[in-house]
């Protein structure tokens, strides 16, 4: 798809990677650009710059959603593209987490993308075309050793951009699916806290935001499914289905190790 004359809207916008696709597709001059973020301010700063509308949207709220489709709608049309890059890093460790902060990663990191669906695809399939981008992470292909809430909610992530990709593709509907390693946002911040996470996500380059919203761009230039701005990420993933066993070997030494690196 190219995005010249599209009408663009993008969850998560005021900042990291919501805010680099915001500058980045500006540059392909959409028909329209709504932005849409829990912080209305940050959200404004970023409409200013790239001449969008901003619309409070808290993504875990069916109803939010519902309203920023119908604002979007208003503004300029039907939406041909929706970003669902909304996210939140959820509660680190395991099973022990409490249930209301699973909950809430599970409504942002996982029922965004399905609300998001719900509200926009009929129309798109009426159209006989639109497109779905997808934010997950590669710990949706992999994992996030930290952090099993954020784990389990990008897998699931990954596997709602899968069923919609086959379910609708003939209908006319693209899907994207972005999944990079570390990259330089806020949410970065909070793996760092955790040396176990910290440990995994050092091994690789850490990108910019820009750089993921040039490979998210691209990716949707070529309609291409997934969406990896790091490519080592490529390699890790065959490792994986090649042989799941020795992956989780070497993952359950990058834990090791990180826990000596951590108690010595």
């Amino acid at each position: 798809m190219e995005l010249a004359e599209r009408h663009v809207v993008i969850t998560g916008a005021g900042s990291g990677i919501g805010r680099a696709l915001a500058k980045r597709i500006a540059c392909e001059r959409p028909r329209a650009l709504v932005l849409a973020d829990v912080n209305l301010d940050a959200a404004g700063a970023v409409a200013r710059e790239v001449g969008g509308l901003a619309v409070q949207t808290d993504v875990g709220r069916e109803e939010d959603i519902r309203a920023l489709v119908e604002r979007a709608r208003e503004h300029a049309g039907a939406i041909d593209l929706f970003c669902s890059n909304a996210g939140v890093p959820g509660p680190g460790g395991g099973p022990e987490a409490p249930d209301d902060e699973l909950q809430r990663t599970w409504e942002v990191n996982v029922m965004a993308h399905v609300w998001a669906a719900r509200a926009v695809l009929p129309e798109m399939v009426d159209r006989g075309e639109g497109y779905l981008l997808t934010t997950a992470s590669a710990a949706g292909l992999l994992t996030q050793v930290s952090a099993l809430a954020y784990s389990i909610t990008k897998h699931a992530a990954v596997a709602a951009a899968e069923w919609i990709a086959i379910n609708y593709g003939d209908a006319g509907i693209k899907v994207s699916c972005l999944c990079p390693l570390g990259v330089r946002t806020p949410m970065l911040d909070t793996a760092f806290e955790d040396r176990i996470g910290a440990a995994a996500l050092l091994r690789d380059e850490l990108l910019e935001p820009d750089d993921v919203a040039e490979a998210a761009v691209a990716g949707i230039r070529d309609e291409r499914f997934l969406v990896l701005p790091h490519p080592a990420v490529a390699k890790y993933v065959a490792l994986k289905g090649a042989d799941h066993e020795r992956w989780l070997a070497g993952m359950r030494g990058l834990v090791r190790s990180a826990r000596e690196s951590e108690a010595g």
